[in-house]
């Protein structure tokens, strides 16, 4: 069975744009953790504010995409607030679409 990497979860995050946004969630620095165990996945992210309703939006795309990744058997996105987004997260490549640079 193919071991799934990291990296090619990380590849796909990164082309999952931010509903509102439209800049991805990975540039975003939404991305907190990926947990890799036998197949199943674990993406534990955030949003950018507390009371956002886009999780749905966001996590469906997620499941669907990575899904797709061969040997992955189950997607689990986990939302977590611990700690708070911060624009520090933000990269340069999105500072930059989002004209913050």
């Amino acid at each position: 069975m193919k071991t799934i990497q990291k990296k090619e979860i990380e590849d796909i995050l990164k082309t999952i744009p931010d509903p509102e946004i439209g800049v991805s969630i990975w540039d975003l620095g939404l991305i907190y953790d990926i947990t890799i165990d036998s197949g199943s996945i674990i993406i534990r992210m955030t949003l950018t504010t507390l009371g956002c309703p886009l999780f749905d939006l966001i996590a469906s795309p997620i499941k669907n995409e990575v899904g797709k990744l061969k040997g992955v058997k189950k997607v689990d996105v986990e939302l977590t607030f611990d700690p708070p987004w911060t624009m520090d997260r933000v990269s340069a490549k999105a500072k930059e679409q989002l004209g913050l640079i």
